[in-house]
């Protein structure tokens, strides 16, 4: 089913191209942006009622944080794309019990905040103003929001920053944006024009966005985990990030997936702060 609504709607795009590849590649654009999940679900809204949640905005964009207190080190937790901040109900319980005082939020067009869409860039301001109101020593980030994570680190440079821990984190955006468009089967005459578009809105070509460059300028301990057969996110754009994030370790699993929502590691998480 699943194929053949990304075979039509590819078609749509492509059609639409024939006519106007700007207006083609703006719907494509748009739709790459818009998550279709990562809403607060009804079973979620207890564990993040237990949090003290308080609202901040970026560019008159609501963010909303949940806090866990604790006299622990404070850690900051970004989730994933089309997720949302009950997803790390497992590793709040878990670093609970040890006392840190835990920040999560929602990234944009996800959960209880703003906007209707998502990129990488505005995620990272959305980390960006949470970690300037709560000082984070540790900042744990899965999938893209590792990525934003990295983007903000690299932008405004976090001299309270001890730990960085990455899940399942992409490294290069113009792989994922090509992923995209080989997905929808979307022609290369829209897929440069895309490509165009993205630098126009952006004032970087997609392939300028890269987490393993962003990691580069970065001097902190880090933790990256990644499964080797992680149906998302290669497993090799781990070992890119490891090899330009100077003082990182990566940890390699197995059958764990792309959500990596696991007790072992979230054992491997609490190891890590912990030294």
């Amino acid at each position: 089913m699943k194929r053949t609504v990304y075979y039509l709607t590819g078609v749509f795009i492509n059609g639409l191209g024939y006519f106007s590849k700007t207006k083609a590649a703006s719907f494509a654009l748009r739709l790459f942006t818009t998550p279709m999940k990562g809403f607060i679900k009804k079973e979620q809204i207890k564990f993040l009622d237990s949090a003290f949640q308080e609202e901040f905005e970026y560019d008159s964009i609501p963010i909303i944080t949940y806090r866990w207190p604790g006299n622990n080190k404070t850690v900051l937790l970004a989730h994933g794309w089309e997720s949302n901040s009950a997803r790390w109900e497992k590793l709040v319980h878990q670093l609970k019990a040890k006392h840190y005082n835990i920040i999560a939020l929602d990234a944009p067009a996800h959960g209880n905040s703003g906007s209707r869409r998502f990129t990488a860039i505005l995620y990272s301001e959305f980390i960006n103003v949470v970690t300037q109101r709560f000082q984070p020593e540790i900042i744990v980030g899965h999938s893209v929001g590792g990525m934003a994570t990295m983007f903000a680190f690299e932008k405004y440079k976090y001299d309270h920053v001890e730990k960085l821990v990455l899940l399942g984190s992409p490294s290069e955006f113009h792989e994922i944006l090509h992923r995209y468009t080989k997905m929808l089967h979307i022609n290369k005459r829209v897929s440069k024009s895309l490509e165009l578009l993205i630098q126009k809105r952006f004032n970087k070509l997609p392939a300028e966005f890269s987490t393993a460059k962003s990691s580069s300028s970065i001097n902190v301990d880090g933790l990256i985990i990644h499964d080797q057969t992680d149906p998302i996110i290669p497993y090799s754009d781990a070992l890119e990030i490891n090899k330009h994030l100077k003082k990182s370790k990566l940890i390699t699993t197995q059958n764990l997936g792309h959500s990596l929502n696991d007790e072992t590691v979230f054992d491997h998480v609490e190891a890590f702060l912990s030294q």
